[in-house]
């Protein structure tokens, strides 16, 4: 099986050099592109059913058409890869950024010039010093190589790549929060539309993707977009990177076809449960989706397929739940760190999250009521989609929603026996 994004990875662990990476075939990608009108680049993204990999899964090439072009489009434009990697349970950025961050860099310029951007930033979590370093190093080799500044190999075109090291919020997976931080600004989401794409940076035309989905696009342009479909099971396009964390026997990372059954991702790939133990259940695609159990483990792990299913595809890095850890302690963890992570820009979110977390954790310390499952049940709809200014509450009681379905019993013992039954 071909494995593009993670083909180049070195078995000590350390980043793919530019020479390295230019033997395995790195910046041909451009070169082709930059042969090319930046229309019938973003015409190949669109073929190749290329999605959003950061969780939103919306198609890649729609999403630049947005962008003004031409000689009466605003300048300057801005290219925006969100390396803030927030979500937890997630971890398959930080692997790219640190092992081939040469492939982040060719993919941010062929974006850039698809769509006539100026200026590109990473948004990086601050606490990534690790791939920091990496980047640093990629971009100054990049631009001695003329990969990078001025009249790129001669084509004309310009780019200057800058590396952000953010502060780090949550809420920076939203991209207009993003936009505002990289301003200078609270991270606070803005009103849509504008759109970024017209309205972005400082006002200006401006596309925000995830690492992972900036890796794919210099293949696609290399190789094809019929290419790129074929690697896939289903109609999404390409590889994914699929990880598991919890307690299994081989936590860690892999590039797999999008596509790839639940089922063989846990229990080929990750060895199954560790050897006492038995699954419970699992977050799909990070901590803001809803648990999947094992009814649902011959689901397809593609955009389309876990949401027919009740959950989302997410980031697409699962977190296992076993029998020996308790489900409602495993929630009011997640909405603890989701009550945190509140701008406090609507009151539904610093609110009702505050208030689901502090219910949760007095059914953890034996002090719960029936009521209390009651309220659980209103705090799910009154955070759902259409009743907050964004999308992290509404993802935030995700997992709680698909906990009072799936884990009812356990629930109520907490409120019965008046205590936690792990403990």
């Amino acid at each position: 099986m071909e494995k593009p994004l993670t083909g180049n990875f070195r078995p000590d662990k350390t980043a793919v050099s530019l020479p390295e990476y230019e033997r395995a075939g790195g910046y041909q990608g451009l070169r082709k592109a930059l042969t090319m009108q930046p229309a019938d680049v973003t015409e190949l993204i669109k073929r190749s059913n290329l999605r959003g990999r950061g969780g939103a899964g919306f198609p890649t090439g729609s999403k630049w058409s947005f962008v003004p072009m031409g000689k009466d489009a605003p300048h300057p434009k801005y290219l925006v890869a969100n390396a803030d990697e927030m979500e937890p349970g997630t971890f398959k950025d930080r692997a790219l950024m640190e092992r081939d961050p040469h492939q982040l860099i060719e993919g941010m310029i062929v974006a850039a010039y698809a769509i006539e951007a100026d200026i590109a930033y990473i948004f990086l979590r601050g606490e990534y010093e690790w791939p920091n370093q990496c980047l640093s190093k990629a971009i100054a080799e990049a631009k001695a190589s003329n990969y990078l500044g001025r009249n790129i190999l001669g084509s004309g075109y310009s780019l200057e790549i800058h590396l952000h090291a953010s502060a780090g919020r949550y809420i920076c997976g939203e991209e207009t929060a993003l936009l505002n931080a990289l301003e200078g600004k609270r991270a606070h989401p803005r009103t849509k539309p504008p759109f970024p794409q017209v309205c972005g940076l400082w006002g200006k035309p401006t596309i925000v993707q995830n690492v992972e989905t900036l890796c794919n696009v210099h293949h696609i342009v290399n190789k094809g977009p019929d290419w790129f479909r074929r690697l896939s099971l289903t109609e999404d396009g390409g590889t994914k990177l699929f990880g598991v964390s919890g307690k299994v026997k081989r936590p860690g990372l892999w590039e797999l076809p999008m596509g790839t059954p639940l089922r063989e991702i846990l229990e080929d790939h990750a060895g199954g449960m560790r050897d006492g133990l038995r699954f419970r259940g699992l977050l799909p695609g990070g901590a803001s989706t809803d648990f999947l159990v094992e009814e649902h483990l011959d689901t397809p792990m593609d955009y389309g397929n876990v949401q027919k299913v009740g959950s989302r595809l997410g980031t697409g890095t699962m977190v296992v739940l076993d029998d020996q850890t308790c489900p409602v302690g495993m929630v009011w963890n997640l909405e603890h760190f989701f009550a945190q992570e509140s701008c406090g820009w609507c009151t539904p979110c610093w609110s009702g999250l505050a208030w689901t977390e502090k219910i949760l954790l007095a059914m953890e310390q034996g002090r719960g009521s029936a009521r209390d499952l009651e309220t659980l049940t209103f705090q799910t709809k009154f955070l759902a989609p259409g009743n907050t200014f964004c999308a992290l509450a509404p993802g935030a009681v995700e997992p709680l929603q698909s906990a009072l379905k799936y884990f009812a019993e356990d629930f109520r013992r907490h409120i019965d026996e008046h205590r936690c039954p792990w403990r």
